[in-house]
Order: C-alpha cells, then sequence, then structure tokens
C-alpha cells in the first residue's frame, strides 16, 4: 500500500487541496485509491503520534487506524493531507529555521511502518509567508517586531526543512512545489498525490487558478480550453499563463503588507534568497520540485 501525506505548508491553501482531492474521491477510488475526509484521520494520527512518539506502530495499531480512516481494505493508496501534522503555527518558525520539528514527519511516517510512504509540501516565499502565517497565529500587528524577530527571517531556508525531512525519513520520496506557481501546476500537483496519470480524468485543474484570475477570464479560459484541449500539461500551462497575464486580479497578485518593522527592501531581499534557495531544494537527493 502507498501512503501518500501532504504536509501543508500552513497558509498555502491546503483546505483548497483536499477539497479538489474530494471532488474526485470516486473517480479515485475506481482507480484503488482512497481519499477519506479528514475528519476521519486528523485526530487519530495525532493521538497515536503522540502515544508512539517516533516508535513503529504494530500491527494491530495498524489495523485499528487504517479501520477508522477506510471503508476498504488494503487500497492500493490512501491520500492523507493536515498542514498541522507536523505542528501548529505558533510553532512553524522558531530558531531561524522553518518547521524546527520537521523530524516529526517519522513519527507519522512509522504508523504505516509496512506502507511505502511518500511526503508532499508546498514552500512559499518568506516575503509572504511570514506576515501570512503572522496572521494566522492571530498576532496583533503591535506584536510582529518581535515576532520578525524571533523568525530571523533572513537565516530561514526551505531547503534546510526539506534536507531535515529526507533526513528523518530517508525512504520517503518528497515532492514540492512553489506556493506561488500552484494556480498553473495545480492539476499536476493534484495528480502527483493522487497517483494518477493524465489518463484519469479529474475535475478541478483551475481550481485554484479561480483565486487570482476574474470571472471574466475563467469563462474565456474554460471556453478555450474546451474547443482546444492542451495536449500537454506544459500546454495546458502555457494557455494558463497567456490568460492570467491579461485576467489576473491585481489584488490577488500584488500582496500590500503593512506591518509594523516590515519594508519593501527587507521583502526583496527575502525574494532574492528564496529564489535561490529553491536551487539548493531542486538539487536534494529524493526530492522533486514542480520546477518554477
Amino acid at each position: 500500500m502507498d501512503v501518500a501525506i501532504h504536509l501543508g505548508a500552513h497558509c498555502t491553501d491546503a483546505d483548497r487541496l483536499m477539497k479538489t482531492l474530494l471532488r474526485n474521491r470516486d473517480v479515485l477510488s475506481a482507480q484503488g485509491i482512497e481519499v477519506p475526509g479528514p475528519g476521519r484521520y486528523r485526530d487519530v494520527l495525532r493521538d497515536v503520534m503522540d502515544r508512539l512518539r517516533g516508535a513503529q506502530a504494530d500491527a494491530t495499531t495498524v489495523d485499528v487506524v487504517l479501520e477508522t480512516m477506510l471503508d476498504r481494505d488494503e487500497p492500493a493508496r490512501v491520500v492523507l493531507s493536515n498542514h498541522n501534522f507536523i505542528s501548529a503555527p505558533q510553532a512553524v518558525l522558531d530558531f531561524g529555521q522553518i518547521y524546527p520539528k520537521i523530524e516529526k514527519a517519522a513519527w507519522l511516517r512509522n504508523i504505516f511502518p509496512d506502507a511505502r510512504v511518500s511526503f508532499f509540501l508546498a514552500l512559499r516565499n518568506p516575503a509572504t509567508f511570514i506576515p501570512a502565517l503572522f496572521s494566522e497565529t492571530g498576532g496583533r500587528p503591535e506584536d510582529f517586531p518581535a515576532y520578525l524577530e524571533q523568525a530571523e527571517p533572513e537565516i530561514l531556508r526551505w531547503s534546510d526543512t526539506v534536507a531535515a525531512l529526507r533526513e528523518a525519513c530517508p525512504d520517503c520520496p518528497v515532492t514540492v512545489w512553489c506556493y506561488e506557481d500552484a494556480p498553473l501546476y495545480w492539476g499536476e500537483i493534484v495528480r502527483r498525490i493522487a497517483g494518477v496519470d493524465a489518463s484519469v480524468p479529474l475535475q478541478g485543474g483551475f481550481d485554484m487558478l479561480r483565486a487570482v484570475m476574474s470571472g471574466e477570464g475563467m469563462k474565456r479560459l474554460r471556453a478555450y480550453t474546451k474547443g482546444h484541449p492542451p495536449q500537454t500539461e506544459q500546454v495546458r500551462r502555457q494557455v494558463m499563463t497567456a490568460f492570467l497575464d491579461k485576467f489576473a486580479l491585481p489584488e490577488a497578485v500584488e500582496e500590500e503588507i503593512t506591518l509594523p518593522g516590515w519594508s519593501d527592501a527587507l521583502a526583496a531581499r527575502l525574494s532574492a534568497l528564496y529564489e535561490n534557495d529553491m536551487r539548493a531544494v531542486a538539487a536534494l537527493d529524493g526530492v522533486t520540485l514542480l520546477a518554477h
């Protein structure tokens, strides 16, 4: 059995991904792929992780977990998603690291000791990730300078996080993508996590694009792709990019951040560091970066 685990990250539309997968539940089930509703496993997995604390689950525990999550015996693949698998948003940035407790992924992996486990993770530019995460924690604007100082933004590297994930779970391949590119890669992201190729018809390839494109643009894009079905994912992305260039919602692609202690200069430095960091991520063994 394969177990595909989507770890987040926070503030990268994790819930939208689960909704897209659940829209295709029947089609995927026919392929032997189960997408259980989050309520069937999130609390259970958290409790088992806390009890085992990294030890491998015994056969009885595995059976109980699978019976709780699934409606069928031993599917070919199970897809799980929770941006709180590793930590709550308050603990995502600390000690100059992103997800300093990423090694807890091994606790999750060891709940399924006999399965082939793979991890999936969206990465986001710290120039927008840090303010979004601060908002997620419910912080007050006047507390942001202290939050920023503790985060040490200019030494944060996603490559450190992904490398630590690989070290904690060396037998688990990791697929990552940039949140900023997700609207264009959404169909491929969904297929990668589900473990199906283009021959399986899935809905929702434009689900994330709707958040950044006008209604008129979406209408024209759907009409165009219906009349001229893209033959490859690359062609599909080219078409989507062309429509996005013309119909993007300005407020969705140009985020204004007015928190105290923040500056355009800092955001520019973080963006440059992020671009370099993605090259380091792509070079990691056992890691697939959906190119951006």
